[in-house]
Parts: structure tokens; C-alpha cells; sequence
């Protein structure tokens, strides 16, 4: 599967955007969808992730409550809606998509798209 990341830019502190994730090559609804981010300097780090089999959705404490995954299999695409931002969000944004892994760790991930820049100004 090839994944395209989209959507990413500048926004100000508390302000929202949305990320989406265009898969082809093969069907989204086959995999598990996960986003991650990473900051310069730091790691890549697990953000959100949502199960191919029941929708079930997972986040990282530092966005749960403010971002929200969701998919659409039918334009097979995935979404990240970001709201209530920070200026910690800055980063580049991934979509990663695997039939194991749904969360966690980066490295149990398969298939990769190219990053999203989104910056987030005070």
C-alpha cells in the first residue's frame, strides 16, 4: 500500500487542521491506520492509530481529548482532525499502515507515506 500524507501548514496556537491520508495500491480498510509525528531532534513518536477490523481508536496522552482519528474507506482515507493546538504539535506529520501493529511503537509499522509539515505559532 502507498500512503500520502496531506493537509499539514501553519496555524495558530488553538486553532485547528486536518490531516488526511490517502492510501492506493491496496484497500485502507485492510489495515490498521496510524499517525505519527516528529519533532526535529526528537523521535518519532505515536500520536493516534484506529483498527482496520473494528474501528477501535488509540492516542497518545499528549493529544487525547484535542486530535481524532477517524477513516473513510470508501475514498480510502484516513483523517487526523487536530483542534485545540499547541506549539509542542509542531512537527511532521507520518500515516503509517500495518495488519499487526495499531499503535506504539514506529518501528512494528510496514508502509510509510511522506511526511506533513505543520507548524503551530504562538
Amino acid at each position: 500500500v502507498q500512503l500520502q500524507a496531506s493537509g499539514g501548514g501553519l496555524v495558530q496556537t488553538g486553532g485547528s487542521l486536518r490531516l488526511s491520508c490517502a492510501a492506493s495500491g491496496r484497500s485502507v480498510s485492510l489495515y490498521n491506520m496510524a499517525w505519527f509525528r516528529q519533532a526535529s531532534t526528537k523521535e518519532r513518536e505515536f500520536v493516534g492509530g484506529i483498527a482496520w477490523n473494528d474501528g477501535s481508536t488509540y492516542y497518545a496522552d499528549s493529544v487525547k481529548g484535542r486530535f481524532t482519528i477517524s477513516r473513510d474507506n470508501d475514498k480510502d482515507t484516513v483523517y487526523l482532525q487536530m483542534n485545540s493546538v499547541k506549539h509542542e504539535d509542531t512537527a511532521v506529520y507520518y500515516c503509517a499502515a500495518d495488519r499487526m501493529s495499531v499503535r506504539g511503537n514506529a518501528a512494528t509499522f510496514r508502509n510509510w507515506g511522506r511526511g506533513t509539515q505543520v507548524t503551530v505559532s504562538s
